[in-house]
This record gives C-alpha cells, sequence and structure tokens, in this order.
C-alpha cells in the first residue's frame, strides 16, 4: 500500500510538472546589444519616429518597444537608406532641428536606452551623433555628450540643430547661481564637406562657444521643414513576438 501512494504521489509531481507552462525567455540588455543578428527578430511594422520633409525621415524597425529597435535614415526622392544603428537614435529625449534649405546638412543625435548602464568608474561615458553635409549619402559621427551615466535622461538638456553651414549643440544649465535659470551653453561647428569635426579644420573654418544669455550664437526661429523637433514613437505598436530570441537559431 505504501508502494502505490508513493507512485501516485510521483505520477501527481510529474504531470504537475509538465502541465507547468514553458518559462519565457527574459529580455536582456547584454543579448539586445551584442546580437549578432544583421535584424533584430520582431515582427514590428515600421513607423516614422522623425520627419524631416515629405521624403527624409527616420524610420524605427524591427523594434521591441520604442527605446528597443533598429533606426534608418530615408530618402525616398534619392534613393537613400542609411543604418543609424541598435537602440540609439531613438533614445534621444531633446530636440533635433535639421533647418538647412539647401538638405545638405543634417543632423541626427543619439542616446541609450533607458536604465541602461554606461561607462565605468568615474568617467560615464561619450555619446555621439550622426551628421552629413552631403545630403545624407554619408554620414559622420561627432561626440556631442561625454562623462555621462545616463544619457537617455540627460539627452532632455539637448537641442541639437543643422543649418545651411553649422551644426549647434545647446545644454541647458539650471544650477548656475550666476546665469538665469534653464541658460544655454552653446557650441557652434562648421558643416562643410572639407571639415572633418574630428580634426583639425582647414584655414577659414573654426569653432566658437558661448553661454547663449552672453552671446547669441544659435539662431532664434531654426525649424524643421515638418514641424517636428522632438522623436516620436506610438508605445501602442508592439510587436507579437516580444521574446524572440536574440541569437541565431
Amino acid at each position: 500500500m505504501r508502494y502505490v501512494t508513493a507512485t501516485i504521489a510521483l505520477v501527481a509531481l510529474v504531470q504537475a510538472c509538465t502541465a507547468q507552462p514553458p518559462v519565457r525567455p527574459v529580455f536582456r540588455l547584454a543579448d539586445f546589444w551584442s546580437s549578432k543578428l544583421k535584424e533584430l527578430p520582431y515582427d514590428s511594422p515600421p513607423q516614422v519616429i522623425y520627419r524631416i520633409d515629405d521624403h527624409r525621415f527616420v524610420t524605427l524597425e524591427h523594434y521591441r518597444d520604442c527605446y528597443h529597435g533598429d533606426s534608418y535614415y530615408n530618402d525616398t526622392r534619392d534613393g537613400i537608406r542609411k543604418y543609424l544603428g541598435r537602440g540609439l537614435f531613438e533614445n534621444f529625449q531633446g530636440r533635433v532641428i535639421n533647418a538647412d534649405p539647401s538638405a545638405t546638412n543634417i543632423v541626427l543625435p543619439l542616446a541609450y536606452p533607458p536604465r541602461a548602464f554606461c561607462g565605468n568608474g568615474e568617467k560615464g561615458c561619450v555619446v555621439p551623433l550622426w551628421y552629413s553635409t552631403d545630403g545624407g549619402k554619408t554620414f559622420h559621427s561627432k561626440v556631442y555628450m561625454d562623462h555621462s551615466f545616463n544619457p537617455f535622461e540627460d539627452s532632455k538638456d539637448y537641442t541639437v540643430a543643422a543649418t545651411k553651414d553649422k551644426l549647434y549643440v545647446a545644454k541647458k544649465y539650471q544650477y548656475r547661481i550666476d546665469l538665469p535659470e534653464y541658460d544655454l551653453s552653446v557650441n557652434e561647428y562648421p558643416l562643410n564637406p572639407a571639415v572633418d569635426l574630428n580634426k583639425p579644420y582647414p584655414p577659414g573654418f573654426h569653432s566658437d562657444s558661448a553661454w547663449q544669455s552672453n552671446k547669441k550664437l544659435m539662431p532664434e526661429g531654426l525649424r524643421t521643414p515638418s514641424g517636428q523637433d522632438r522623436i516620436i514613437c506610438n508605445p501602442s505598436i508592439k510587436p507579437t513576438n516580444p521574446d524572440a530570441p536574440l541569437a541565431p537559431q
């Protein structure tokens, strides 16, 4: 009788175990970053998250949510499609303005997903932006934020703008008692095909920087043709497979 009881208990235990739903894979940011997949596996439809005008825009594709996907710059008139990175452009929380009427100069700032650990020790990490001086055919990087431990939040204080000849990076400060509230620290860089912003400039080109309250470096009224100056993602659009594995099968 004791043997029968033990057998019944064992069978019940096995049935209970097999009846449990399979453990769903847990999304890990480390897997998201290190994935060697050419495209993320999520089946979410592309959505435009930043529009410059009727034919130039950035799409977020293959995304798990609004902060974890692949972004692309598109120019349907000139047939341009450029990969901007994974979990980068969609996470910039500040203002981005493309106000070059010739459509030659373009700037697209990057950041990192929320709650992403950034940097080591006391240094934090550096965060770049993409800029183009040939209408988006090629993009180059330029660091606009350094020593940041939380680029997602820190990017909220930045305005990045491109004009017919300049790149402006403005940061809002709230804590300097000798300056007006929300004063801007503005860095101005030349945008020209002859200039690599990461190398010494050719003769005739220079950068400048100033507090906006003391020197009006950044023009007022800069506007993207579409009127959009922030990245906008619809969080209600989701993939049907948010737990798809991030490693080749």
